[in-house]
């Protein structure tokens, strides 16, 4: 008789679970009106001092530049950022947030915590704390998490 392959399951179960997350998401981000990638990109542009080069979020985000410029180019047509030159190097480019931008991600937060509620729903208290430091166990340190 053959035993279960517990990892694996466990392994199946996750991706399951980040199919749901990523619906959820989805469906909370529509009124907004922006993408899953262009929500994770605005909450990139909050943790940067001096807004970032292109090339900056390319690689905090894991992705090819020509990813960022694709998205760039909806958040800027939408007026979420603004291309703007860097004031010490005229060929340099930086990406900041604009008014419009940091209302949309006072909405994107509003509905992050929506998906979250929605679906942490079946878990208490003592569940989610439990699950909070499971994951930061998988994930290692804040430092080391995207946003």
């Amino acid at each position: 008789m053959k035993t279960p392959d517990a990892d694996g399951f466990l392994a199946e179960q996750l991706l399951r679970l980040t199919r749901r997350l990523q619906r959820i998401q989805r469906r909370q981000l529509e009124p907004v009106g922006i993408t899953p990638a262009q929500s994770r990109l605005l909450r990139m542009l909050v943790h940067y001092e001096t807004p970032p080069r292109m090339a900056d979020l390319a690689e905090r985000l894991e992705v090819v530049p020509r990813a960022v410029t694709t998205t760039v180019d909806g958040l800027e047509a939408a007026d979420l950022v603004r291309r703007a030159p860097d004031p010490t190097n005229r060929r340099v480019i930086r990406i900041e947030l604009t008014d419009k931008g940091r209302a949309a991600l006072r909405e994107l937060r509003s509905a992050r915590r929506a998906a979250a509620e929605e679906i942490l729903a079946p878990l208490d208290k003592e569940q989610r704390a439990q699950l909070t430091v499971l994951l930061n166990t998988l994930f290692g340190s804040p430092h080391d998490r995207d946003c």
